[in-house]
């Protein structure tokens, strides 16, 4: 039986069949090894801003800092599957098999690549052995603008697997979001929203009642209201959470305090993801190691997180029966 060393525990980790079902490309964007040699001495070694103690201030600052420096990265077709290469060869040294990646969709307004192309370049860039899936988020204001065209294209898209609403969440949802969400799902997407992360559990509500997603990312807000706990739990909604994420933008004071133990003793299927590793310096294996160290996850727990990110993936069921024996073998 394995003890509870760090070595051991970081051993159990490591060996674990793990799914990546929360990231963003563009604040994937591997820091030293692609953004530092496109200029080092704008891009610093070790900046303030990915270091494990750092907080952002708000939202708006989290969000300034991660496009100033993903933006000058991300101008071709090219430089996404480059950038693809990179995070997902770091996914299969963790032992990542399965990755849902989203774009950001203004991305083909402001440097004029097509939806497609990204999609078959980030794809392209998939390894042997990693299955990859591809996403596109939009901002909730964003149909009423320059993007109508493409946001209404979206369901004949046939590399694209799914779509997700995202940023500030603060900002109203608008009516058009319902429409479209439903149907995507019926052109065969997953739908996917952003909630419960800086506004609270009635963003929740919405997300399953009125848009009719079935993944929400982040949720943790809906421990505030026991009834969009119970709601989440179920329709058997699944919340991709992001822990260090939430402790660096203060959603979370600290991950001994986080809600994930709580949503999953209360039937919420929950997955753990690393959101935006530009942003956070953060890792998958990292995530589940401060869960295990600052939140006392045991394994009989971080298998379960592992186990729910097989239970969503979109793979042929005998492929997740396969994974979640794995998980189960180790776990014993």
């Amino acid at each position: 039986m394995l003890d509870s060393s760090s070595d051991t525990v970081d051993a159990f980790i490591q060996a674990l069949p793990k799914t990546e079902t929360h990231l963003h490309i563009e604040g994937a964007l591997p820091y030293d090894s692609l953004l530092r040699p496109l200029d080092p001495v704008a891009y610093v070694a070790n900046p303030v801003f990915r270091r494990k103690g750092h907080r952002y201030p708000s939202f708006p600052d989290f969000e300034k800092t991660l496009l100033e420096h993903a933006l000058p990265w991300f101008t071709s077709a090219e430089r996404y599957h480059e950038a693809a290469r990179v995070i997902f060869a770091d996914h299969v040294r963790q032992n990542v098999r399965y990755v849902e990646t989203s774009f950001h969709l203004a991305v083909t307004e402001f440097t004029g690549i097509p939806g497609p192309e990204i999609i078959a370049a980030i794809k392209s860039a998939a390894p042997p052995g990693l299955e990859v899936r591809v996403f596109t988020g939009m901002l909730r204001n964003a149909y009423e603008g320059p993007l109508k065209a493409t946001i209404d294209s979206l369901i004949t898209w046939d590399q694209l697997d799914g779509i997700d609403l995202h940023g500030f969440e603060q900002v109203p949802t608008e009516p058009w979001t319902a429409r479209i969400w439903d149907l995507a799902r019926r052109a065969g997407k997953v739908t996917k929203c952003h909630a419960g992360e800086f506004d609270g559990p009635h963003r929740v509500r919405e997300a399953i009642e009125e848009l009719g997603v079935l993944r929400v990312q982040h949720g943790v807000r809906s421990a505030e209201d026991p009834a969009v706990v119970a709601l989440a739990a179920e329709r058997g909604v699944t919340f991709d959470v992001c822990p260090l994420s939430n402790v660096a933008l203060q959603v979370v004071s600290d991950l001994a305090s986080h809600p994930i133990r709580g949503l999953m003793e209360a039937g919420v299927r929950c997955t753990v993801s690393t959101d935006d590793p530009l942003s956070f310096g953060n890792t998958l294996c990292g995530e589940y190691l401060a869960l295990s160290q600052e939140a006392g996850f045991t394994r009989k727990e971080l298998a379960a997180v592992a186990k729910n990110g097989w239970a969503v993936a979109s793979v042929p069921e005998a492929t997740r029966r396969r994974y979640i024996a794995e998980i189960d073998r180790l776990a014993a």
